[in-house]
């Protein structure tokens, strides 16, 4: 007779590995797979309780399955527990309670503290695919919740700054090993009151807009300064207006600046003060080919960064030559997620592209201080060739020196700004870092108690126009209050 309890250990070792383990699968960046995934988890859960209350037997785990069961155990043991119909907890990286379950058996409900419960509900919240989704089968296991890598307390600190001044858009902050301190994204809806008609909760107004695809504007450049390096373009001729294949692309100074044209900007100078027309002629100069495969191989981009939380995409489609020439700076058919800017702003401060990442570790039922396994380990993806890497570091200290925010004492700041018009409005954003001096680039933390470690924070404001900025420099106080309350805590 074949022992159930034993075949339902290697069932739920499977699972387990399994959802540790999602960040490694490849995700279709335009399908969104966390609905059937969850859908698959439950059928299990069904089964392995139907079996259960019928005294049967589960068939048992595959060669191919208990292989793999091996290989993921190989290092440690992970503590087998019997799946609860009730939901673990999920908490902070302090320990915060962020939601829990309420109630019990068929009256069960997932609920969350009214300090936190709109600023984290379009991450947790399963009807925006969130956390509470996507690490459900962990959170089922008996006597098992999550700890996070988000500071609640800067989270909420962040998004009622954001509602203060009706700052529409979104704020990330990441420290250097890629876990996430805060993913504010404002407006966000209260789960408890909100209902259930359209998908508003998902992809519209209410959506988080930190993990949906937008034009980035001039925050491209710091790839584009990269791959123009790469090239040997150290200096052009810069009309400040040009005319190519009928199509005018022009310098966003060009009417003010009486300096143009210019007859030999460097790329130093291009870079610090944005010039449009010295990165669409250094990528008419490289050709499609190049750019791409350059883009892919240098800043991972054009390929999901697949995380704990979902797929972290960028995208570009390139039609013909004046496309090219707008992709240089951000504009035309290039879209990235502002999550793909803040891991491209941590490879450009310090080389290498990490994966962001939310899973600190799990822990026991109600003790978030008693760890059962660690969660995400981050991995490089992409790197910049170290040739290239100092000019490019000096150029976002230039242009984080010229737009005035304040880093204190012990940091260093380095940025990119970007304005990109859109069909819907115009997207401002401040991709930048706060360097710590005693920050070497290293990803590997056991613990973020007393953290002095460096912050990429990079913001997005949706609505600009009405503050009456016309260009994200103009959006700098907006964002040297979110430096001040990252760096309050």
């Amino acid at each position: 007779m074949i022992d159930i309890k034993r075949i339902l250990s290697a069932v739920l070792m499977c699972t387990l590995c399994t959802a540790l383990q999602s960040c490694g699968e490849t995700i279709d960046p335009n399908e969104s797979t966390a609905d059937a995934a969850t859908l698959s988890e439950l059928e299990e859960w069904d089964r392995i309780k139907e079996a259960k209350k019928n005294g049967t037997t589960l068939a048992p785990a595959s060669d191919e399955e208990t292989e793999s069961k091996a290989d993921d155990t190989s290092s440690e043991t992970v503590e087998v527990q019997e799946l609860s119909a009730d939901k673990g907890n999920i908490y902070d990286v302090n320990g915060t309670l962020l939601m829990q379950t309420s109630g019990s058996g068929e009256n069960a409900y997932r609920s969350a503290p009214d300090t936190y419960r709109v600023p984290f509900a379009n991450i947790l919240n399963s009807r925006s695919n969130g956390l509470d989704a996507i690490l459900d089968k962990t959170l089922r296991q008996k006597d098992t919740s999550v700890k996070l890598t988000y500071d609640a307390d800067i989270q909420n600190s962040i998004y009622r700054y954001m509602e203060s001044v009706n700052m529409v858009g979104s704020v990330i902050v990441m420290r250097t090993d890629g876990s996430l301190v805060a993913e504010a994204s404002y407006p966000s809806y209260d789960p408890d009151t909100y209902g259930d008609a359209d998908d508003s909760a998902l992809t519209g107004y209410y959506g988080n807009r930190a993990e949906q695809p937008a034009t980035p504007g001039s925050t491209f450049k710091i790839m584009s300064e990269v791959l123009a390096h790469k090239h040997g373009i150290d200096s052009l001729y810069d009309d400040g207006a040009w005319y190519a294949d009928g199509g005018l692309i022009t310098d966003w100074d060009y009417d003010t600046n009486p300096a143009y044209p210019i007859e030999e900007r460097t790329r130093y100078s291009a870079f610090i003060n944005s010039s449009n027309v010295f990165f669409a002629k250094c990528f008419d100069i490289i050709g499609t080919d190049a750019v791409i495969a350059d883009l892919g191989d240098i800043f991972h981009y054009g390929s999901p960064i697949n995380c704990d939380f979902g797929p972290v995409t960028s995208s570009l489609y390139i039609e013909n030559a004046d496309d090219l020439r707008r992709t240089a700076f951000g504009q035309a058919n290039a879209l990235v997620q502002p999550m793909y800017l803040a891991a491209v702003t941590r490879e450009a401060v310090f080389g290498d592209m990490v994966t962001p990442f939310t899973l600190m570790s799990t822990v026991k039922g109600n003790d978030p201080s008693k760890v059962r396994d660690n969660g995400t380990q981050p991995e490089i993806v992409a790197s910049i060739p170290s040739a290239y890497r100092q000019d490019l570091l000096d150029g976002m200290q230039g242009v984080g020196s010229d737009i005035g925010v304040y880093a204190p004492e012990g940091y260093t700041f380095y940025a990119k700004t970007g304005t990109a018009e859109t069909g819907s409005g115009v997207n401002m954003y401040i991709a930048g870092c706060l360097r710590s001096a005693s920050d070497d680039g290293g990803i590997r933390y056991q613990g973020y108690n007393g953290y002095a470690g460096s912050y990429v924070i990079v913001t997005q404001l949706q609505n600009g126009d009405e503050f009456g900025y016309r260009y994200a420099s103009e959006s700098a106080g907006m964002y040297q209050n979110i430096v001040n309350i990252v760096t309050s805590y």
